[in-house]
């Protein structure tokens, strides 16, 4: 998607909103939504925000920042089919002097990446994901911990209460741009796994944002919650996420003999 596609999207009605997406230090996803017709003068200046707000940003004396949107991580959210739809893009963290903000992750993970570039690799990081859907209280919507299935590894409907789910979940994943390789059962009842195909490491991580994201509000789409803690049941598996990381050099896989 190029900018002048995107503001001719804007202009046509055909989105209606933007949703601006950075991480902060605790790794939780934020983001600002704002008009599409705001879009032309965001690419152009950024979308200034106060950083004093977003835990381990800055203090309140030096509160302004910019969010400056990647093109390349434009995509519709599979959720919202109304009229002038609202499109995601994740954002890099600017101070007012135009130089990039030491304290974003993006940032941070970008420096990593240029660090093995000097060294002569190319850097590429595949997940593997897992995490639990559970009941919620229907009354006050919170999660009761209890469990949705008693499936374990590789299980189906009718013991793998959330298979409708998770085939909900892949298919938004896929509508968001993901090739999904895999989508299971995990050994723990009401535990999943869904895996998608390695790409660089930058996308993999901006990847992995998207993916708690969608599974989550999946869940809360289908009366339940989702949780990617890594132990919220005591005798059963905990959930991890296996990263399968690779360097390449020259084209060729640097760890080959």
């Amino acid at each position: 998607m190029t900018e002048k596609e995107l503001i001719q999207k804007c202009e046509s009605g055909e989105i209606g909103f933007v949703r601006l997406q950075i991480t902060d230090i605790n790794g939780m996803l934020k983001n600002v939504e704002v008009p599409a017709r705001m879009l032309p003068a965001i690419l152009e200046k950024g979308a200034m925000f106060d950083g004093s707000s977003i835990d381990g940003f800055v203090r309140i004396e030096e509160s302004d920042m910019y969010l400056r949107p990647d093109l390349s991580t434009f995509a519709f959210l599979p959720w919202d089919n109304g009229q002038g739809k609202t499109i995601r893009l994740i954002c890099d963290v600017y101070k007012p002097d135009g130089t990039p903000f030491e304290g974003d992750p993006r940032y941070v993970l970008k420096r990593v990446i240029q660090k093995a570039k000097n060294m002569g690799f190319e850097t590429y990081a595949g997940p593997e994901p897992e995490f639990f859907i559970v009941k919620r209280d229907r009354d006050c919507g919170k999660p009761i911990g209890a469990f949705l299935d008693t499936g374990s590894y590789f299980d189906l409907l009718p013991v793998d209460g959330g298979e409708e789910v998770r085939k909900q979940i892949v298919l938004s994943l896929q509508e968001m741009g993901f090739e999904v390789e895999a989508a299971h059962h995990e050994v723990a009842p009401s535990q999943h796994e869904i895996d998608f195909r390695y790409t660089d490491i930058l996308k993999t991580a901006d990847n992995v944002q998207t993916f708690k994201w969608v599974v989550k509000t999946i869940a809360i789409a289908n009366g339940f919650h989702a949780t990617f803690m890594p132990k919220p049941f005591s005798g059963v598996n905990g959930s991890g996420m296996h990263v399968h990381m690779s360097l390449f050099s020259d084209g060729n896989n640097a760890f080959y003999d």
